[in-house]
């Protein structure tokens, strides 16, 4: 599991609103509360630099979310920012509850069928309509695994390992 003060991207500035310095962001998670329960964010430019600014507004506005950075209140100064991905340290997340998980903590994880098949490790996660999927490599195959309750048998961050149910024809695909 990440450390307190690793990154973690929660969003991409996709573009300013108005002109009074306001971003449209697309929130990675879908919902503001991460956002919502902090005062400072991590700007991570296109180029990889960090820049910590404060949070003078958050409202949701229709699939994205609107933000405002505090010192800059006029879109000159925000239009580099286009591009940027805004990020949280881990200590700055919300708890998850049961059976609930940051795709931060995810990736990484080994994972394998229940009954012993090992599949390879678990290195992307991508949004796809009602679930998430996750992306399972291991150098030859690529596996595409629904985030459903059906298939995900178990999960053990401490161990670092997935166990997988799959569904009928899953993994010949």
């Amino acid at each position: 599991m990440p450390g307190s003060d690793v990154l973690i991207p929660v969003g991409k500035i996709l573009g300013t609103h108005g002109i009074k310095g306001m971003l449209k962001l697309h929130s990675f998670s879908g919902n503001t509360e991460s956002l919502q329960s902090v005062r400072t964010v991590t700007i991570r430019s296109k180029n990889g630099m960090l820049q910590e600014l404060d949070l003078s507004h958050l409202a949701g506005h229709g699939s994205k979310i609107i933000i405002g950075l505090k010192g800059l209140d006029d879109i000159n100064l925000v239009q580099p920012l286009i591009g940027s991905e805004i990020c949280l340290r881990r200590n700055q997340l919300p708890e998850t509850d049961n059976d609930e998980y940051y795709w931060c903590d995810l990736i990484g994880l080994k994972v394998a069928t229940v009954e012993g098949r090992e599949l390879g490790t678990l290195d992307e996660i991508f949004e796809a309509g009602s679930s998430d999927i996750y992306v399972v490599r291991d150098g030859e195959r690529e596996y595409l695994i629904p985030a459903i309750a059906d298939v995900i048998s178990s999960v053990d961050l401490e161990s670092g390992r997935m166990l997988i149910t799959p569904l009928e024809g899953l993994l010949d695909l």
